[in-house]
């Protein structure tokens, strides 16, 4: 993946100059043809342009991932995002949809020049990635430019808004298209080093076409769009992720030069001088075992590979930490083991302390940062971590989470339970890849195969084979949510479809929290607050709705559903 973002870059001037070239000089074209200057530019350079740009799609680092993952409380921001505040003007949502329709045009341009060459993996490869990210943005925008949206080169500026169910019915009739496509193996080039996410590897794509179809039909399973014919053909022709190795996923290195290819999240968090990256304390105290009404007493032995507290156990906040009162000045720090963050909604006097000194950081799993050996650490240091951890789209755990799911609700045969059991030990598994791949000079140790994994595993399917229905789906829900930390995406979609996991609401049952450090300075409840409601989707850009004229009114994004959602 050396010089990928340069690739980027360069084929993109080269895409636009291969359009100033057939709108500008076609009298030209007409009488001769010159080899220095070609109007089209070859498949496996257009293809890893393409996939480095789907990669950036929902991640973190100015992108939305900024936003969702605070909206699904596994970190907290100081910023808008907050209280579910982001904005039409927001950046981050700004620049993924920039970034998809960028995207969509290149990919036209490859599903076009693939057509007329006749390579048709390379064509079924375009069509996969146009249906994934059809479904993206109907997912976070709702009804959005998709017919037009690629057709500036035929005159047309201002796209007209397509409904979102009719983008569906594309995405499922493009994935047909795309797995016809690949499975011909026929072609005059075909894909190799180029497709940065398979290898060029048409089996692979196929079962993440089939894995991606399986989870749209999950999603749609309470609208009227859903045909349980057609997850029952699915289903039972049984081509789906086999193992991680079919994960959907874009690797980072831990190149920096001459573009730094690291996790975004890492550098987010620790290059930037700015922290604005914080765990959620809700998403804390659900892996402690504390919260009251989910796995209670069952602490996740996840925990040290998920973030990294730079506060050793029982050391003393550095920061803002009176050491004269013993008051810490902190907004939310448990003294027992050194984790500091803020409350999701705080209106508190010491959230907007300087805390970069104690602050908890993003981990080893989802980003490439430590591993919490309970030592503590310094931010500041450089040896803390390599920043190699992939952006997870759609993995060999969420799939099972999935088929949890839909055994759950009656739309599978199975073991609902076996089927969770499954989900968990592929999810432990995940870590255990991630950190073994992540090139990190520390001494990280396993999770598979230890007595704490297999304990808390058999606590939740206890938990899971006494429950009812509705808390059995939860559990389904909050063990996915668990398990993508870091990929905050789908599960803005599941909390949206089925009301999990539950989140923090500061305007509810009081205490929210559990922490209890016993010197004297409890939380407060009346020092959170929720003045916004959830939003339902993200506001259109304002951008867009300025300067596209076939635009709609701006939505309110607390009102507008997705059609899925009931």
């Amino acid at each position: 993946m050396r010089n990928i973002i340069f690739k980027t870059v360069f084929i993109g001037f080269l895409l636009l100059n291969t359009v100033f070239v057939l709108t500008a000089c076609d009298e030209f074209l007409d009488v001769d043809t010159d080899k220095d200057n070609p109007t089209t530019v070859a498949l496996n350079l257009i293809l890893p342009n393409i996939q480095v740009t789907v990669g950036q799609i929902g991640d973190a680092n100015n992108f939305t991932a900024e936003l969702l993952s605070v909206y699904v409380h596994q970190l907290m921001s100081r910023s808008e995002q907050d209280q579910y505040g982001a904005q039409a003007d927001n950046v981050s949502t700004r620049n993924d949809w920039n970034n998809v329709y960028l995207v969509l045009t290149d990919i036209q341009t490859l599903i076009d020049q693939a057509t007329e060459s006749g390579d048709k993996v390379y064509l079924g490869i375009g069509q996969a990635l146009k249906a994934y990210l059809g479904s993206v943005a109907v997912d976070l925008w709702g009804d959005v430019p998709f017919t037009e949206a690629t057709q500036l080169k035929g005159g047309i500026i201002a796209p007209v808004f397509d409904g979102q169910e009719a983008i569906y019915q594309a995405v499922f009739a493009l994935l047909d298209e795309a797995k016809s496509n690949i499975s011909s193996g026929e072609g005059n080039v075909f894909p190799s080093t180029d497709d940065l996410f398979y290898g060029g590897s048409t089996s692979k794509w196929v079962k993440f076409i089939n894995t991606l179809k399986l989870k749209l039909y999950n999603q749609v399973r309470l609208s009227s769009m859903f045909e349980p014919s057609d997850l029952d053909a699915l289903v039972a022709a049984d081509n789906f992720y086999t193992s991680s190795a079919d994960d959907f996923q874009f690797t980072h290195t831990s190149n920096i030069t001459p573009t730094d290819e690291r996790n975004q999240l890492f550098q987010s968090s620790y290059v930037q001088a700015q922290v604005d990256h914080y765990i959620s304390p809700w998403f804390y105290e659900v892996l402690k075992g504390w919260n009251p009404n989910i796995h209670t007493g069952n602490p996740d032995p996840r925990i040290p590979y998920y973030w990294a507290n730079q506060l050793a156990p029982n050391q003393f906040p550095r920061d803002q930490g009176d050491t004269v009162t013993g008051d810490p000045n902190a907004d939310y720090w448990d003294a027992s083991t050194g984790f500091f963050t803020i409350r999701f909604g705080s209106i508190g006097p010491d959230r907007d302390h300087a805390v970069q000194n104690d602050a908890t950081f993003p981990g080893i799993y989802p980003c490439g940062g430590r591993y919490d050996d309970g030592m503590g650490f310094a931010r500041s240091s450089t040896a803390n971590g390599t920043g190699v951890a992939p952006k997870r789209i759609l993995t060999y755990y969420e799939f099972l989470y999935i088929q949890a799911e839909l055994i759950q609700v009656g739309l599978m045969s199975g073991d609902a339970s076996e089927k969770l059991r499954e989900a968990l030990n592929a999810s432990f598994a995940k870590v255990d890849e991630v950190v073994t791949n992540s090139g990190t000079t520390q001494t990280v140790p396993k999770l598979v195969g230890t007595a704490a994994v297999s304990d808390f595993i058999d606590n939740v399917i206890s938990e899971f084979d006494a429950a009812g229905a509705d808390k059995k789906l939860e559990i389904i829900m909050t063990q996915k949510w668990v398990a993508s930390f870091g990929d905050p995406v789908d599960i803005y979609t599941d909390y949206r479809r089925t009301g999990y996991p539950v989140l923090a609401n500061p305007n509810g049952p009081s205490p929210e929290y559990q922490l209890d450090n016993g010197d004297g300075f409890p939380l407060n409840d009346a020092q959170t607050t929720l003045g916004n409601a959830f939003q339902l989707s993200l506001h259109w850009p304002s951008d867009e709705i300025n300067n596209n004229s076939n635009a709609p009114s701006q939505k309110d994004p607390t009102a507008y559903k997705i059609f899925w959602d009931n």
